[in-house]
């Protein structure tokens, strides 16, 4: 099992300390470094700057949303970062949440799951480099009647084949992702629950396409705070407010992915009052309602030997790449974390 860090959102604090993080991850052997965007920072020009000063840490979009790019776009965007970067970069792909979508895109939140076929196959299609026209329900290119030509991109990429990484959590967009990426990226993968709301869906859209999960990268991103065991306790309720933004703020009240999540782990009276209490403007009560266990499972806490335990677990479900998002907006414990995930790594027999 490989090792990523997520830097997440640039503008959240810590951003003067990133590129140390990202360049302390590059020495230690991590494998890559991911960035996030909403509506804010863009992932891409996050990554440019990374990869610009690191050597060997592939960079991954985590994700680009779908509503804010043309698929031609993303393949230029693509092209070009894995060009600069020496063949590094791994293409993530998500469509989002409608609040995001609708609210700052102005692109409706319909049918996201034909919307993402269709944006990986003009994707991949505009990436092997030949003349670009599509027919599709959401897109058509070129536009008919019009002066519009088939083109192709002019960029040559580092890699005939760049690897592409779609974020995924209910079970229709798990077993689409199986069958049409590279990779999956999980958020809030509980290893207790990995296999029935994560890889069964993967594991049957790989079979629909005629292959095994072999070489398919499952790849979740877990908050990483490490201390004395004794001290989980405290160490999750770092992760509260976190916990209660997605779990009971993020998306619609309709359509929040997390939350539904959270139900299908066991957590459906929980997950309904964190949802009510964060809505109503309490943030600080949705947070106090989240259950220790959830945070505990969705996290690494504790000590070495604790967190070696826990990875031990999560290889042993079929995760292959681990992504660390080291707590705290000291750089020191930032770095010390990421050494700790090294250690860990060692002490679990995975490195």
């Amino acid at each position: 099992m490989r090792l990523g860090i997520n830097l997440g959102y640039w503008g959240a604090g810590m951003d003067s300390d990133n590129l140390a993080v990202a360049q302390e991850a590059d020495r230690l052997g991590y494998s890559v470094c991911w960035a996030a965007e909403a509506y804010g920072s863009d992932a891409a020009t996050v990554l440019s700057w990374v990869a610009a000063q690191t050597e060997r840490i592939d960079i991954g979009s985590a994700i680009f949303q779908i509503p804010a790019r043309a698929p031609a776009m993303t393949a230029m965007t693509a092209a070009t970062l894995d060009s600069l970067s020496g063949g590094r970069f791994r293409l993530g792909l998500g469509v989002s949440g409608p609040q995001v979508s609708e609210g700052w895109y102005g692109v409706k939140f319909d049918k996201p799951l034909a919307r993402t076929r269709e944006y990986v196959d003009i994707v991949r299609k505009a990436m092997t480099r030949e003349r670009l026209s599509y027919e599709g329900e959401h897109w058509t290119l070129p536009l008919p009647g019009g002066p519009g030509k088939p083109l192709k991109l002019t960029v040559h990429p580092q890699r005939e084949h760049i690897p592409l990484y779609i974020a995924a959590i209910g079970p229709k967009n798990l077993e689409q992702t199986g069958e049409i990426a590279d990779g999956a990226l999980l958020i809030f993968p509980a290893v207790e629950h990995l296999e029935e709301t994560a890889l069964t869906h993967l594991r049957a859209g790989r079979e629909k396409a005629g292959k095994t999960l072999d070489g398919f990268d499952i790849c979740p991103t877990l908050p990483l705070a490490v201390g004395a065991d004794k001290d989980v306790s405290a160490l999750a309720d770092i992760f509260r407010p976190y916990t209660a933004l997605y779990v009971g703020g993020m998306g619609s009240p309709k359509q929040n992915f997390y939350n539904q999540l959270a139900r299908r782990m066991g957590y459906e009276k929980e997950a309904a009052e964190i949802q009510d209490r964060y809505l109503s403007g309490d943030k600080e009560g949705a947070a106090a309602a989240i259950p220790e266990r959830l945070i505990d499972q969705t996290t690494l806490l504790g000590s070495v030997e604790r967190i070696a335990e826990r990875m031990q677990a999560y290889a042993a479900a079929g995760v292959t790449t681990l992504s660390l998002a080291p707590a705290g907006f000291a750089l020191e414990d930032r770095l010390a974390s990421l050494r700790a995930g090294v250690e860990a790594l060692e002490r679990a027999g995975l490195a």
